[in-house]
């Protein structure tokens, strides 16, 4: 897809996550119903980091203390998860490609000064500056983005801004369905050979996947961790260092 047809789709993402979120944001963020309270909405999203985060934090912490980590949400909506991960992690930002998602979240979450949520480009994290995560969660987002070229940039850039290391857990549209550049609602399929080739051309390590094949296709890409020769050389002269005096006791 050229460059100009890219940014056409992306202006109608924008317009139509818009209209969408002024008719009823909350539906459009969770369909299983027409009307939430603020209650039973924002429960949903506690129910989501339920099954998916906390039963999850070896491979999401590995060793941190969640509340010194700082993660994001790409695809914040609402704020329906956002206020969840609050609740975990000591640092949470969130990105959305529509203005109106944006304004509805920060309402809803103003009340938490460890939360930030910016509107983005819809394709990357440019907007986020420089920041650095621990940890980049997004759930029932990319399902809705119908051009792979849009995913996989957004996936190019986590792996830009995420710490050696780090997990992007995140879900794609696995179901055998077809869709159209213009439509803003079914995204983009994926075979369990795509996203692992997707994978590795951004430089990840896909190293678990779910739900192949399904609407809900979790997958888990670690970025490697990587040691320059001068970590290398630092590490082994004081490992060289612990040895002497372990030998020097005996």
């Amino acid at each position: 897809m050229s460059e100009p047809d890219l940014s056409a789709q992306l202006a109608k993402m924008q317009r139509e996550w818009d209209q969408r979120a002024r008719e009823n944001a909350r539906f459009y963020v969770n369909t299983e119903r027409q009307e939430w309270t603020d209650a039973e909405f924002f429960e949903s999203g506690e129910r989501t980091v339920a099954e998916e985060i906390l039963t999850d934090m070896i491979n999401i912490c590995q060793g941190k203390e969640p509340k010194r980590m700082r993660v994001l949400e790409i695809g914040s909506g609402a704020g329906r998860v956002t206020r969840a991960l609050a609740k975990v992690f000591g640092e949470v930002y969130g990105v959305d490609i529509s203005g109106e998602m944006v304004r509805q979240a920060r309402a809803a979450l103003a009340d938490l000064r460890h939360v930030h949520i910016f509107q983005n480009s819809g394709k990357d994290l440019e907007v986020l500056g420089r920041l650095r995560f621990d940890f980049v969660f997004s759930s029932i987002v990319f399902q809705h983005i119908p051009s792979r070229e849009v995913i996989e940039s957004y996936v190019r850039s986590v792996r830009e801004r995420l710490r050696p290391g780090g997990l992007f857990k995140f879900q794609l549209q696995g179901g055998e369905m077809e869709h159209t550049p213009e439509d803003t609602w079914l995204g983009a399929t994926f075979s369990e050979e795509q996203a692992r080739e997707m994978a590795t051309r951004c430089k990840f390590e896909m190293r678990y996947s779910y739900g192949s094949g399904t609407q809900y296709f979790w997958l888990w890409y670690f970025r490697p961790r990587i040691f320059s020769r001068a970590w290398v050389r630092v590490a082994y002269r004081r490992w060289r260092a612990r040895a002497a005096r372990v030998l020097k006791k005996r």
